[in-house]
């Protein structure tokens, strides 16, 4: 009688866990955005509003285009969900945030943020997550991190917001002593 308990227990919560993690963090659901109404294009392109598909898309081949021939090659077709909404933003856990990248599952891009460098920014996260690691790369700096985004992605402001110009300019500084035909290999080590 004992195991079937635990069995009983063991089955409900596999089956509630994956839709407590979808309503407790919203992030997770750059999983599966159709299920919030968005549309997804085989290119890896989400949108909330199907007429900016086009928009979203050109983004996206730029940005990945720019990524993988400027800093290395992006494996697979990363998911990128474009938000025209503030809305839609919220569903995803934006916040405060222009963008997020969760790991390798995907990228939200916010209302403000349609613009090439912070595609490019968020797709560098992506990366990084395929070349170190999604869970080492939770240990390694955050000049680092950061300041591999803003820096290789030419995000034209100029000065940042403390502490992200200083992490730009530190990687920067280390990027230039290192080369980029050493990156990763250095990056793993950090």
């Amino acid at each position: 009688m004992r195991a079937s308990k635990i069995t009983i227990a063991a089955v409900l919560f596999a089956l509630l866990a994956p839709a407590a993690a979808w309503a407790a963090f919203k992030p997770i659901r750059v999983i599966a955005p159709e299920l919030l109404g968005l549309h997804c294009a085989a290119s890896g392109v989400c949108v909330e509003d199907p007429s900016s598909v086009s928009t979203a898309e050109s983004l996206y081949t730029e940005s990945v285009a720019f990524v993988s021939s400027t800093v290395s090659p992006l494996k697979g077709t990363p998911k990128v969900i474009f938000c025209s909404s503030e809305t839609c933003a919220r569903s995803f856990g934006l916040g405060a945030r222009s963008a997020l990248t969760v790991g390798t599952a995907g990228t939200v891009i916010g209302p403000h943020a349609w613009k090439p460098y912070y595609v490019r920014h968020e797709l560098i996260h992506q990366l990084q997550g395929q070349q170190l690691g999604v869970v080492s790369l939770l240990f390694k700096p955050s000049w680092f991190v950061e300041g591999m985004a803003y820096s290789l992605s030419q995000d034209p402001r100029q000065p940042l917001a403390e502490p992200f110009e200083s992490y730009r300019n530190r990687f920067s500084f280390w990027y230039q002593e290192i080369g980029a035909n050493h990156l990763w290999s250095h990056a793993r080590e950090l």
